[in-house]
């Protein structure tokens, strides 16, 4: 019995010394894949209860693990949508053939690196089918509020670079110094022309308008005007009227002391703004605060617009896209404008190790991993997203290679062991003759 045990021991450290030898050359194989997790196999003893004074040996067996919270390291990359996450998360893709077929959502894998490009359909997909996903982005670019337990509300991360696209302005802002000796007795009350451009809801340019005549007293100085505002796209009608004073204190002089409205939205002394309607719909205009030098100003003799900004763009053309450390995907266009179209979350499980492993270095959640949470990069326990970058395999080839010396010294042994027990059990059937 214990010369059999012996043998089976054995038996067991071969099988066991050949799995370990088959980790470490899977290991080996793939020290130059992008993204893979190393395997990593452990011995374990079987003890069986002695009797009598006897002992059996229970020989050894072997469980195999692969290590996916165990990081590469980051490489550089010539590619934008090449991403890996630098830290704790898991960026979330599909299968191109469940994307394209359109049947329902696709299934919800994991990876932490990715070579991802523009497919015939405009998907950010890799060279082995992997499909980004994400959050569509709102219109205005704010992500809506998803679901963080769940992967439904993501979507194949898709960019139509033939789509024209273009946004309306909505805000203005005007920065003009009016002078102050045209609201002096005697002046000429010649009136002071602006005129913006902005884009309607066509993407067309059209502009807004500004006439600032002054009130010229009869002595003294006035220090107001009258500021028409008129819309292009209805034909130079009024949209907007009013009256501007403007303060000659010491502490504030030159800055606004009142806006009284006319015609028009009211203004708003609270934001220094005012609504007027242009065609396309409702555009707030921002004059300034009471008493600040933040917008109109009356000073000196020169008129002079200081400063406008507007939001909207014409209509353009996507040139690029890139993805922040925070998940947001960003398009570019020809106009030179900027505009966020997807959020890449990142996701997290209590056990990465507990996932089960399938190809091209993807993985999905099982019971033994825990619950998965979708986090916005960088926030919570996640790490973020790096862009430009690959994360290389997690193989250290020189402790495989050791390793393997220290298995095939092993598996040398167990093989030494069942030939003496063979060789012992030669002997005892020697005994008859």
């Amino acid at each position: 019995m214990t010369i059999s045990s012996a043998l089976n021991a054995g038996v067991a450290g071969l099988s066991s010394n050949a799995t370990r030898l088959a980790t470490i050359s899977d290991n080996i194989a793939n020290s130059s894949t992008f993204g893979y997790k190393r395997m990593e196999a452990d011995f374990h003893s079987m003890v069986i209860s002695s009797t009598g004074g006897s002992y059996s040996a229970g020989g050894v067996r072997t469980t195999t693990q692969r290590l996916i919270d165990q990081r590469g390291p980051l490489v550089s990359t010539a590619n934008p949508t090449d991403l890996a996450v630098r830290g704790r998360g898991m960026l979330p893709v599909a299968q191109q053939s469940q994307v394209t077929v359109g049947n329902g959502a696709p299934n919800m894998y994991l990876t932490t690196t990715g070579s991802f490009r523009t497919d015939a359909d405009g998907y950010l997909a890799s060279e082995s089918g992997l499909v980004l996903l994400g959050w569509p982005a709102n219109s205005d670019g704010t992500i809506p509020s998803y679901p963080r337990d769940t992967s439904d509300g993501l979507e194949a991360v898709q960019i139509n670079v033939n789509q024209f696209f273009g946004e309306p302005t909505t805000n203005m802002a005007l920065g003009v110094n009016l002078p102050a000796t045209d609201t002096e007795a005697g002046s000429a009350g010649l009136a002071q022309d602006l005129s913006v451009e902005y884009y309607d809801n066509l993407g067309t340019s059209e502009s807004i308008q500004v006439e600032f005549t002054p009130t010229v007293p009869g002595t003294g100085s006035s220090n107001e005007w009258t500021m028409t505002i008129r819309d292009s796209a209805t034909g130079t009608a009024i949209i907007g009227e009013y009256v501007l004073t403007f303060e000659d204190s010491r502490t504030a002089g030159g800055t606004l002391l009142s806006v009284t409205t006319t015609s028009g939205g009211a203004y708003d002394p609270a934001t220094g703004g005012l609504i007027v309607n242009v065609a396309g719909g409702p555009m707030e205009i921002d004059i300034g605060l009471l008493g600040q030098s933040n917008g109109l100003t009356q000073l000196s003799d020169s008129f002079a617009p200081v400063k406008i900004t507007k939001d909207g763009s014409p209509v353009g053309n996507v040139t690029g896209v890139e993805v922040d450390a925070n998940g947001y995907v960003h398009a570019f266009f020809d106009t030179g404008i900027t505009r966020t179209i997807y959020k890449i979350p990142l996701v997290d499980l209590p056990n990465p190790n507990g996932m089960v492993a399938l190809d091209f270095q993807t993985y999905i959640p099982s019971p033994e991993s825990g619950s998965y949470f979708l986090w916005d990069a960088s926030d919570g326990p996640t790490g973020d997203i790096v862009a430009f970058a690959r994360e290389e395999s997690a193989t250290d080839v020189a402790g495989e290679l050791t390793a393997m010396i220290q298995t095939q010294r092993a598996y040398s042994s167990n093989a030494k062991v069942i030939q003496t027990v063979d060789e012992m059990l030669q002997e005892t059937t020697n005994i008859k003759r």
